[in-house]
């Protein structure tokens, strides 16, 4: 082997274990302190079957509803931000893939053909043919040695962030599930107030109809009969409000499926006994669950782009080496143009030390540092904000189906008093006034009922929301797409 193929040898293993280097810290999850159990949560089950997650349940499995069930389908394919999600992933995956391409030669491929002609007085010898054809064909390679890992940090980087791209289109289609299931309920609730208020507004008149019966025999006054005319006048009041908020919701909901507004099929709110109508959270809750959390694993993968960032940073303030080399052909004939004779190569090395832009260069890796402090900010705040998520979830779900058993019992009992008040003013035993004042709290109590019983659903769905609850059906939109 001769010295001068050693010595290249020599400088091609100097380059590899060069380019195995790094500058920038790696990636590494800070430590926080985290709870191990949410706050408000129950005791963990003895029995180790039952710790089943909650938001490892798929949503078909937490919404039993059918009609419900349809609308959540029809949202994950029509709904026009998971289409801007996804449209986000392929732009993050082409920058990844234009930046990883980087890291290996730069081939091109040149071919010209120049004449040039010689002016008649210019100053020469008498030799030199004032016309001249060239023909060149080369093909040319250039490599930048990544010796910092300037190159690799910034691949690593944009991996984060095509990564960042699909959590960031997994929150959405959680938080469309989550949107759709309490328009849903919301739906629900107000048909139910709407028939609710019908069929108060059917007993009032009917009951008008009783005062000016009994007043026409002269057995109550007029002050009876204008009283219940009113009555019956503010129920019926009540139903353009409550029409106009469905229609709101309907075409809020039309907007999530992807639509333009119209009318939303829904199924009919049941309240039996075993009915599952709200999901229900497990005892022993870990909090190791807010790892699927979309939007936390959004939140790391800007923290790993940010500490890829500063390496990219630090890696600026060194010398970058570029290798070049050109090998073609070149004559004055077509004919000649692939012949031996005509052969050219070229190569060289290229090392660009930055001097004038060195001090900028330190101002970027201080701006670099303070982005990735940023980040790890950010990562703790979302980290704590989910906890409180599920926290508040957790009380909110908890004191509403409280209210709701206090408030079923309150109706059920108000129901009892408005069938004694009635039998005794038809016997004349009671007073008009006690009919009024029952029948008008068993109205407002229903409507609260509705109202309790809607917002022990809609506690529910923020719960499996805070948890990641949906996280799978969103990774498997993720794969199709």
């Amino acid at each position: 082997m001769s010295a001068s193929k050693g010595n290249l040898l020599l400088a091609t293993a100097l380059l590899v274990a060069l380019t195995g280097c790094a500058l920038g810290p790696d990636y590494q999850r800070p430590e926080l302190t985290v709870p191990q159990r949410f706050r408000g949560d129950a005791p963990p089950a003895l029995d180790p079957t039952v710790d089943t997650a909650l938001a490892e349940s798929d949503w078909a499995t937490v919404y039993t509803d059918p009609a419900l069930r349809l609308l959540i389908q029809q949202a994950l394919a029509g709904n026009l931000d998971v289409q801007i999600a996804a449209a986000r992933i392929e732009q993050a995956r082409a920058t990844a893939g234009a930046t990883g391409l980087v890291l290996f030669p730069q081939v091109s491929l040149s071919a010209d053909r120049t004449r040039n002609k010689q002016s008649e007085l210019a100053v020469g010898a008498p030799n030199i043919p004032r016309d001249l054809t060239t023909n060149r064909v080369s093909l040319t390679a250039t490599w930048e040695i990544d010796l910092w890992g300037r190159l690799r940090r910034s691949t690593e980087a944009a991996r984060a962030e095509l990564l960042g791209a699909g959590y960031a289109r997994r929150g959405v289609v959680v938080g469309l599930i989550g949107d759709v299931a309490t328009a849903y309920y919301s739906l629900q609730a107000l048909d139910e107030q709407l028939a609710i208020t019908r069929r108060t507004i059917g007993t009032r008149e009917k009951f008008v109809e009783l005062t000016q019966a009994r007043h026409e025999r002269g057995v109550i006054s007029g002050l009876d009969v204008a009283t219940a005319e009113a009555q019956a006048a503010a129920a019926r009041a009540n139903l353009p409000e409550l029409q106009r908020q469905i229609t709101l919701v309907e075409d809020q909901l039309s907007l999530l499926l992807g639509g333009y507004p119209a009318a939303i099929a829904r199924g009919e709110a049941t309240h039996e006994p075993g009915h599952e109508l709200s999901p229900e959270p497990p005892a022993g809750l870990s909090s190791s669950l807010l790892e699927r959390r979309p939007d936390l694993l959004l939140a790391e993968s800007r923290l790993k782009a940010a500490n890829a960032r500063v390496g990219v940073a630090k890696a600026a303030l060194f010398p970058r080496l570029a290798l070049t080399g050109t090998f073609g052909t070149a004559s004055q004939s077509l004919g000649d143009l692939f012949t031996q004779p005509s052969n050219a190569f070229s190569f060289g090395g290229n090392l660009l030390q930055p001097l004038l832009d060195a001090e900028r260069n330190l101002y970027q890796v201080d701006l670099a540092d303070a982005r990735k402090r940023e980040a790890i900010l950010s990562y703790e705040q979302a980290v704590k904000g989910a906890f409180r998520e599920v926290a508040d979830s957790l009380a909110e779900r908890s004191q509403y189906e409280a209210f709701e058993h206090e408030q079923d019992a309150r109706v059920s009992a108000l129901r009892r008093a408005d069938g004694i008040a009635l039998a005794r003013y038809r016997i004349g035993f009671s007073s008009y006034f006690d009919v009024i004042n029952a029948e008008r709290d068993l109205f407002d109590s229903e409507l609260a009922l509705t109202a309790a019983r809607r917002n022990t659903r809609l506690a529910a769905v923020r719960l499996y929301r805070a948890l990641g609850g949906g996280w799978a059906a969103a990774a498997s939109e993720e794969a199709k797409n």
